[in-house]
């Protein structure tokens, strides 16, 4: 009962998504069933901070990455802060927990050359002009994949030239669009009302003239992106890091781009900064006479 009053909080208070809801339900059970088998505790509220570390040991020791017991820390974090303020509990066990350290891989990103390779038929098929859009509003606002599933018509300020994006947390922001883009919205909306009369309140429909599923837009940028790059990932997301490296290499500063990222600490940002730190490196090595 204590978790589901805990998921309810994290989606009505903390307005969290319903996916982001889900994998904390996941790492609570895990935990409460850890709990439960290793030390026949069933009240969360009476967790030790010893009781936690045993438990992200067992997370390590059964395989599980870094990154994924960073998540279980957080979930963890949260659900104690929770327990605070509902004065279930006096002090967290998380006190004095930290983060495990991850590996500082380089953002994933299609090189400009690459991205200019994609192309699409020159007709007025609906459903060509539907990818092309997508693929293009993806690489030139950056959005996530949930953002573009959820755009509208009125989010499309042709006046302003910009488009409103609801975020994670249901946080609003504004990205500036070119004039190109815009006419290529409206050229697609038209094709799109005669197609389908009734149709959701969605910018970007699937082939059934329905809203567009999380997998249905995978799949159309991967198959997009597979003639052009080497990436073993070729999903919306690498286009997200695409829009951003992009727009550092041209100068464009870290803040801004965490502005049209919607991120909201600028360290999340600065991963973008390590990829052109190794792209100057790479044209020292290759340019400079003693660049070796």
């Amino acid at each position: 009962m204590m978790i589901e009053r805990f998921i309810q909080y994290v989606q009505t208070e903390k307005r969290y998504s319903a996916l982001t809801a889900k994998a904390y339900q996941r790492d609570m059970d895990r935990f409460a069933a850890y709990l439960k088998t290793t030390y026949e505790l069933t009240d969360l509220t009476k967790a030790t901070t010893p009781m936690v570390r045993s438990f992200l040991v067992s997370l390590k020791d059964v395989g599980l990455s870094n990154r994924s017991i960073n998540r279980m820390i957080s979930t963890l974090k949260t659900f104690y802060k929770y327990c605070m303020r509902e004065g279930l509990v006096e002090k967290s066990p998380m006190t004095g927990v930290r983060n495990l350290k991850l590996p500082k891989n380089l953002v994933k990103f299609v090189p400009e050359s690459d991205i200019n390779k994609v192309s699409f038929e020159n007709s007025d098929d609906y459903t060509i002009k539907r990818d092309e859009l997508l693929f293009e509003i993806l690489y030139q606002t950056g959005i996530r994949k949930a953002e573009l599933i959820g755009l509208r018509d009125v989010d499309v300020d042709e006046a302003a030239m910009r488009i409103k994006v609801l975020g994670k947390r249901n946080k609003e922001r504004y990205i500036p669009v070119g004039r190109g883009l815009l006419q290529m919205v409206r050229h697609y909306q038209s094709l799109r009302d005669e197609k389908f009369k009734i149709h959701p309140d969605r910018l970007l429909l699937n082939d059934k003239g329905e809203e567009m599923t999380p997998y249905f837009v995978y799949n159309k940028v991967h198959h997009m992106l597979e003639g052009v790059t080497s990436l073993r990932q070729k999903s919306p997301h690498v286009l997200r890091h695409t829009f951003a490296t992009h727009l550092l290499d041209e100068g464009a500063s870290l803040v801004a781009i965490q502005k049209l990222l919607g991120h909201t600490d600028l360290a999340t940002t600065q991963v973008y900064a390590h990829n052109t730190i190794e792209q100057l490196k790479k044209i020292h090595e290759q340019a400079h006479p003693k660049g070796g």
